[in-house]
This record gives C-alpha cells, structure tokens and sequence, in this order.
C-alpha cells in the first residue's frame, strides 16, 4: 500500500514572484522560434490545472506502485471529487479503511479490482464484502524534474 499525505488544494505556492512566461501555444523542446511573442506577467495555475476549486485537493504521493502511469515517489496529483470514477481511471480510494492510489479495473465478470502500475505490486481485488469508496479521480501529477 501507498502512504498518502493530503494538502488542501492551491498550487498559487508552486509559482514564486518574478517573470514568468506562457506561450499561446504549445512550446517545442527543440530550437525556440525568435519570432514566438511571450506573455511576461503573472500566471494563476490554479485557473490552468484545477477545474473545480471546491472538490479538488493535492495529494503527496509515497511508494513505487504508479510508476507505470508516470506517478513517481514524491509526487503530487491533483485529485478532483466532482468527476466520477470509472474503469481505467486513476483514483485516490479507501479500501476497507486503507488510503491508496490506483487504477479501477472493472473485470469481465463486474467484478472491481483495483490495479497498480508497476507489475512488481499484484491487482488488490475488491471482496464483494469489502468496504471501497472512492475519494477522487486523479486529474494531473506534478513531478520534479531532475
């Protein structure tokens, strides 16, 4: 199982003061364009990455098991609660009083399991009498870059 920290969510702490520049369109990692325009002033991220400020928050991601889905130890996701949750979906749960993070994988049979990304940790199956309540959908993963 994953180890969870939750923080209320404002990610206004990920952008300190000083320039910061947004391109009107997607920016390419090769060669800049010198004719490209850049915005220079102050950028709300919260407008860029959160769809509903009231049922979204950030949680600390702790273990290895997401990493097939680009969620590494140490990151933080931005789960939404106003979004429902369906098969394939990244989800933060609580199976049987256990916070984690992972993937619903809804089988052949209706049965749900819950699916890590990383084939070093197994399906945890929901027992027909387990207890599972989906506390968000994961929306984004902020990640530093190294």
């Amino acid at each position: 199982m994953q180890v969870l920290t939750v923080r209320p969510a404002t990610i206004s702490d990920v952008v300190r003061s000083g320039p910061v520049f947004l391109a009107p369109i997607a920016v390419p990692a090769g060669f800049p364009s010198p004719a490209q325009d850049y915005y220079n002033g102050p950028i709300d991220l919260n407008e860029h990455l959160i769809n509903d400020p009231t049922s979204t928050f950030i949680v600390r991601v702790a273990g290895d098991s997401m990493i097939g889905a680009g969620i590494y130890d140490g990151d933080e996701v931005i789960v939404d609660r106003s979004l429902t949750a369906g098969d394939g979906s990244v989800v933060i749960a609580v199976l049987d009083g256990e916070l984690t993070l992972k993937r619903i994988h809804v089988r052949r049979d209706g049965r749900v399991a819950l699916r890590s990304e990383n084939p070093a940790f197994p399906d945890i199956p929901v027992p027909e009498l387990g207890s599972l309540e989906v506390w968000g959908v994961v929306t984004r993963c902020l990640h530093h870059v190294t």
